[in-house]
């Protein structure tokens, strides 16, 4: 049976889940939940639950299962797996997967155990747990299979990892629950503090996207914004330009620096002079953000640089690690 059934790497993200069948990636959804309060059913997953946002009667909830990367609520999530993996292998499944699902570097047993019982629960016939700098090292054909360094940072929605690599394993590794939505949070904080106003989350992503910086730019951007007054509770527009966005992501993007820092302190000087020569890959949906690469290429003294598939691997990756169960299963989670 084992014969037939599909290989699928499945990338949980705090912002999105992707599953891949090894060559591409087959179902990409927002993390987001939508459900009926009463009756406590499903109503709405991914894209068109997140469309809900802040949009819905308290009827319904809409609800984002992980948190920092990590489950925050194990019934929703296992829901939205089911939901997915029905997508892919459609609501009568024979042969059910096998499937390998991605886990920050360093989570407890028990967070572990929870994504495992949660794939299993959806619908998996086998499930195996990778780390995610590891199944992104795969995921950009990365040379980890020598005893020379790799390094990956891993720029997620909720956690932002560092890890140096070699031999199939993490030599060394750091994970700092935070990320993406806590760039987002700076945003309404900088806009909330300089201007009275209060924005969305969603709304603070849009800048982020559109016209977002790490470092200042030669060409200064600028966006209008809806936001709520602080005072009289009224709607009032504001311009945003990229200067502002840059002087509110300092702090968060001073944590993902001293996070990197912190991984190469306790690397072996041997591999430290290999990720020198090689750079460090950047990958997540972070690692898009104009001028990142050169905001740690100054910091670290390390040539950072994007990698072509920073958004799918992880879940690319997730899926070439089955086949390679045999190599990799000592340096994987064990469940």
């Amino acid at each position: 049976m084992a014969g037939f059934s599909r290989d699928l790497g499945i990338d949980l993200g705090t912002i999105y889940t992707r599953i891949s069948d090894g060559t591409q990636v087959v179902v990409e959804e927002p993390t987001i939940v939508a459900i009926d309060v009463a009756d406590q059913k499903m109503v709405a997953v991914g894209k068109e639950a997140r469309d809900m946002l802040g949009r819905v009667p308290d009827s319904i909830e809409v609800a984002m299962p992980l948190q920092n990367g990590v489950i925050a609520d194990y019934e929703i999530t296992e829901t939205l797996l089911r939901v997915l993996l029905q997508r892919v292998s459609g609501p009568i499944r024979i042969f059910k997967p096998n499937v390998m699902i991605s886990v920050p570097y360093g989570v407890t047993s028990v967070e572990s155990r929870a994504v495992h019982e949660a794939v299993l629960q959806a619908g998996s016939r086998d499930a195996y747990l990778i780390q995610q700098p590891l199944a992104a090292a795969l995921g950009v054909d990365l040379p980890i299979n020598s005893p020379s360094g790799n390094m990956v940072v891993c720029l997620g929605g909720g956690s932002t990892q560092a890890a140096i690599l070699a031999m199939y394993g993490i030599v060394s590794a750091e994970t700092l629950r935070a990320g993406g939505t806590h760039m987002d949070d700076a945003i309404v904080t900088y806009i909330r503090r300089k201007y009275g106003v209060i924005i969305s989350a969603q709304t603070a992503e849009q800048l982020k996207i559109k016209i977002g910086a790490a470092v200042p730019q030669d060409t200064e951007q600028s966006m209008d914004v809806q936001g709520q007054d602080q005072v009289t509770g009224l709607p009032r527009p504001v311009t945003i330009t990229t200067g502002e966005i840059v002087e509110a992501l300092q702090e968060p993007l001073k944590q993902v620096t001293e996070n990197c820092r912190r991984v190469l302190e306790k690397t072996p000087p041997e591999l430290v002079s290999d990720i020198i020569d090689r750079g460090m890959a950047l990958t997540g949906g972070g690692a898009l953000l104009r001028g990142i690469d050169k905001l740690l290429t100054k910091a670290l003294g390390i040539p950072a640089y994007l990698v072509d598939n920073p958004l799918t691997c992880v879940a690319e990756g997730a899926a070439r690690a089955l086949p390679m169960y045999a190599l990799l299963r000592r340096n994987l989670p064990q469940v």
